[in-house]
């Protein structure tokens, strides 16, 4: 066999892979989409009093890491001051900002220092202070020495009070009604339920006032437009439908709810880790089934989240390349689980899946463009054969991406102008066509960066939110 024919080899064969993975994430979405359509049968039987009349909803300490934050964490605070939920406690976590972060709070909740005990066994850095706020008493601002997001999220854990905790990313606003609906899965089952995750999306380009979403817009910067469409693709297709599989391996540490008791058992989070929210989940996961437990983790799609996401090629790639080092890490962290019948779900299609998809799927896919190029400028491949490879990978990708459109459109239409629904079907498009191809060469770049034993965070630049 030549060289040139090898190569043609090697196209077929990451053909033949991309579209093994694709059609898992088919099954995946068609999933999703039934299980969408489900949830909203469901909800149109009930009234929101029917669903929140329970006098029985457990209390929930919000714990928002900051570090850097002050951009946008005095909205993200009143943000959560307006939570349509009976008993909350907010904790936030400056994690040895070296901006105006701690100022900033000072000044918007007229903040003074108590005497909060702290646990002797707390696994985070050293604790400085604890602030309560005059203006809001259930605000609290603990001022510690910088351990990394894990390790602020940790001392908020254990200094809560309330039996269920939420993560919320500083760069982030709840729903009004968020943390009710994200809560509903531990009335139903409130022995099995440990864990639920509620819906992110992009907060670009919407209008925000005191902590609330006015108006629901695209974002202006390209870069974020194509990820509302990622968002989309991820969470009402991808997420939805590993849950209804009872595979769903990743609760997102911009918005998830947790019992406290369980996290603090194992440990909390893990502050060696870049992906620690993934890594968490996963070991929830294996922690209750290896002691034969029966539990529920759930993602609850109503509930949403608003992130603001980076704007610049600088700063996606470093985000990226850090999500993909640590995606490497937790796969291997925990590769025990892999075929596992003893996991379940979760080891039968859920870490294949992850491992097939989003490991080597990036890195497989980037090996096709850089084949078939090589294919074509040797004269092995015909144009043809560069034309039909290109079809079958950008057509499924576009199809894919319309597929998480319809899931908005079918389900609850937040994006409901129909302006907004054609330029989510271009970006469908557009993002095909330069946008995957160098998604490829980051994760590339994230593997050398994993071998390298590069395990730096980064730091994203915010903009702060459009309170026009």
């Amino acid at each position: 066999m030549s060289f040139g024919d090898g190569l043609v080899l090697i196209g077929w064969v990451v053909l033949g892979y991309y579209i093994l993975v694709n059609g898992v994430y088919l099954v995946v979405h068609v999933t999703a989409l039934y299980g969408l359509r489900a949830d909203i049968m469901k909800q149109t039987t009930r009234t929101l009093f029917q669903q929140f009349s329970s006098p029985f909803f457990p209390g929930v300490t919000v714990v928002v890491p900051a570090y850097n934050e002050e951009a946008v964490i005095v909205e993200n605070v009143q943000s959560l001051l307006n939570l349509n939920y009976p008993e909350t406690e907010i904790i936030v976590v400056n994690d040895g900002s070296e901006d105006k972060t701690l100022s900033q709070l000072r000044s918007a909740f007229d903040l003074y220092p108590i005497d909060a005990p702290v646990p002797f066994e707390v696994p985070s850095e050293h604790i400085e202070t604890v602030y309560r706020s005059r203006d809001a008493p259930s605000v609290k601002v603990v001022d510690k020495e910088n351990g990394g997001r894990a390790d602020a999220v940790n001392a908020g854990i254990w200094l809560a009070e309330q039996p269920l905790f939420c993560t919320v990313d500083a760069d982030s606003i709840i729903d009004r009604d968020g943390l009710l609906q994200a809560v509903e899965p531990f009335l139903e089952q409130p022995e099995e339920t440990v864990a639920t995750g509620g819906t992110i999306r992009v907060a670009n380009g919407c209008t925000i006032e005191n902590g609330v979403i006015e108006s629901v817009g695209l974002p202006r910067n390209r870069l974020a437009g194509i990820q509302t469409m990622e968002y989309l693709r991820a969470f009402y297709s991808g997420r939805l439908g590993l849950d209804r599989l009872n595979a769903l391996m990743l609760i997102s540490g911009a918005f998830g709810v947790f019992r406290t008791d369980i996290v603090r058992e194992v440990g909390g989070y893990e502050t060696g880790s870049v992906t620690e929210d993934f890594e968490l989940t996963l070991r929830l996961h294996r922690y209750l089934c290896d002691r034969d437990r029966n539990y529920n983790v759930e993602f609850v799609p109503e509930p949403v989240v608003w992130t603001e996401v980076p704007e610049s090629r600088t700063a996606f790639s470093r985000q990226r390349r850090r999500w993909y080092r640590g995606l490497l890490d937790t796969m291997a962290r925990h590769r025990q689980v892999l075929g596992r019948r003893q996991y379940g779900s979760v080891g039968l299609f859920g870490y294949p899946a992850f491992l097939l998809a989003e490991v080597l799927g990036p890195l497989v896919e980037g090996l096709g463009y850089v084949v078939v190029a090589l294919a074509f400028a040797t004269g092995t491949a015909d144009v043809s054969f560069v034309v039909m490879y290109f079809s079958v990978t950008v057509g499924i990708g576009v199809f894919l991406s319309w597929f998480g459109v319809l899931s908005e459109v079918w389900s609850f239409r937040r994006y409901n102008r129909p302006k907004q629904v054609v330029r989510l079907l271009l970006i469908g498009v557009i993002e095909n066509f330069g946008f995957r191809q160098w998604k490829t060469l980051i994760a590339w770049r994230g593997l050398y960066e994993y071998i390298r034993g590069d395990a730096s965070w980064g730091e994203m630049q915010r903009s702060g939110f459009d309170t026009d």
